[in-house]
This record gives structure tokens, sequence and C-alpha cells, in this order.
């Protein structure tokens, strides 16, 4: 397994680590033992990078991270926090912070939390002075170690990049997202801070097993979320129409070099990227985390591929999505 080192951070990360959402909820049922398979697969694997948040399954996500993590001390586990209550700027400040964070820390079993991420928050939090003024003093106070962001637009990663302390932004970037390639990952690189590829799949899609038959579970955010009545709808296929993310896959497909599966090809896509630090899939089961993990070790995609990915998105995408997120 390959790692890059985050300079903010003073550490390096797995390049392929693990999302942790579809342990939690969202993403129909998910047993708990399979969901503790997976991590311990991811581990063994290499993987050193888990990320989960506070929200996902209001906290059954951070629990099994952390039962997990008690088996593995060394690996590094990045949470989020926010999304539990009223998603205004109000709700953002230091006592909601420290209350957020004590129930973390305990659900995750660390006294000092390697990384908390803002998540997703309204715009105007990721330029308020007092927001990270709380967030340096938790740092200080050694209730994290540091922090970032997860954030919905590009605009509102390049504030948080302004930002001194800011270790790392998590963003929305697959074959169907190329926007943050533009502006995002180069202030990340010039910045020293880590880019955390979240939805590297967009949503299954790209992995090239659904087709306009396929059904989702109704406690599957693909099934409930696709017009964005529960949260932003670019978190629910990257917010592609369906039937488009369906023809793309098509188009995608025949880009695939000889043995590598669609999803490998397109988490090797991501890994391709300069200034990407490292891109978490989410898994079911064991044999997922194999074949994602497995990108790693991919050699770099052809310059015709990378040239094919670019041009599906332009001519099929970039309409639909470029200048939303």
């Amino acid at each position: 397994m390959e790692n890059r080192k985050i300079t903010r951070l003073g550490r390096e990360v797995s390049v392929v680590g693990l999302g942790c959402w579809q342990l939690g909820a969202d993403w129909g049922e998910v047993d708990e033992n399979d969901a503790l398979a997976v991590l311990h697969a991811a581990a063994e694997a290499g993987v050193t990078f888990f990320d989960t948040a506070d929200v996902y399954g209001d906290g059954r996500s951070e629990r099994l991270v952390g039962r997990f993590r008690a088996d593995h001390p060394d690996v590094f586990v990045a949470t989020k926090m926010g999304r539990r209550v009223d998603q205004v700027p109000e709700n953002y400040v230091a006592a909601h912070f420290r209350e957020w964070n004590d129930r973390s820390r305990r659900y995750l079993g660390m006294d000092t939390l390697d990384l908390v991420q803002l998540h997703c928050p309204p715009t105007p939090v990721y330029s308020t002075d007092a927001v990270y003024d709380a967030l340096d003093a938790m740092v200080d106070e050694g209730r994290i170690k540091a922090y970032g962001v997860s954030v919905e637009t590009c605009d509102e990663a390049l504030a948080a990049l302004a930002r001194p302390n800011v270790a790392s932004v998590q963003i929305i970037l697959n074959c169907l997202r190329l926007k943050p390639l533009e502006r995002v990952l180069p202030a990340a690189s010039d910045a020293g801070a880590g880019i955390i590829a979240r939805v590297p799949l967009a949503s299954g899609l790209l992995s090239g097993r659904y087709t306009a038959s396929t059904t989702f579970a109704a406690d599957d955010h693909r099934n409930f979320n696709r017009g964005g009545d529960a949260f932003d709808v670019g978190e629910t296929f990257s917010g592609v129409p369906y039937d488009v993310g369906l023809e793309a896959v098509e188009r995608l497909r025949g880009l695939v070099p000889e043995g590598q599966a669609l999803a490998q090809f397109a988490l090797r896509w991501i890994l391709d990227q300069p200034g990407l630090s490292t891109v978490i899939p989410g898994a079911r089961n064991a044999s997922q985390v194999a074949a994602n993990t497995a990108a790693a070790a991919l050699p770099p995609l052809p310059e015709e591929a990378a040239a094919g990915v670019r041009a599906t998105y332009e001519e099929l995408i970039r309409p639909l999505v470029h200048d939303r997120w």
C-alpha cells in the first residue's frame, strides 16, 4: 500500500482509505459482524486511514470504528461533526463543538482525536473567524490533534484552505466530478493540506454493477435522496441524474485496461491526480475491500484513458454538475 504525507498533519496516510458511512446507516442494513470484518480486512490490506462521522447511524459507525481501533491503535481515524443539529450557522459555536467532541471521543475510545472535520456545514461557517478560533482552542486543549473540513463546493474548499491550520479538505472527486482539479487540488498542494476524495465511485455507479432496473432499499439514500430530499443531492450518484450516469459508465467501461474492474479504474484515476492524499471508498464486505485496495498497486492509467474520462465528462456531465458544486 502506497502512503502519502499530509504536511499539515505531519504524517502519512494510506492512499486508499476506508469510508465508514455505510457501517452506520443510509446504505441498507450492514450486520455488525460484517461491519467489523470490513474494518479488519481493510487494516490487513494496509489501510491506515478510516473516515467516519458522528451522524452515521447516530453514532453506530463511530462505535464500531472504536471497537476496531481497540485492536489496531496505530490506525488514523478521522471523524466529522455538525450534522446532528439544524443546519444554521448559529449552531457552529465552541460550546457545541465541545459537546460533539466529547461524544465522539467517548464512542471512539480516544482521549485525543486524530482529525475532526466540520461536516459540510452552512457555507458562512467556512468564513467565520470564531469557528477557527474554537477549533484552534480544541487543539490547544488536547481534544483533537488536527482539524479539517468536509465540503460540498469548491468555493467552500478554497475558503477553508485560506486558513493556516486547516489540515485537510474532504471533497467529492471522481470520474463524474472533475471541477476540484481546477483550483482545489492545486491550492491544497500549495498549502500542504490533504485532499480526501469521497464518493469516489459515485454511490456505486462507477462499479458498473447497476442498470436502469436496479432497485435500492427504502433506507438506502440512493433511493430516498435522488432528488436531494434528505441532504445535498450531490452526495447521491454525485448529483448526476441516474440515467445519464449509466450512459457515462458505458462510455468509461470501454477505457478500462484489460484485467481491471471498472471500480478499480475509477479509483486509480483519482489516485493519479496531483495533490490527492487519500481516497475513501466504502465497502460492505471483505471482498469489496480487497478489490478497492488493489487499485493502489495498479500502474498509472495511460494518457488515452485519462483523456477519455475528460471527454466523457465534458460531453455528458459538465453541463449538469460543473457550476453547481
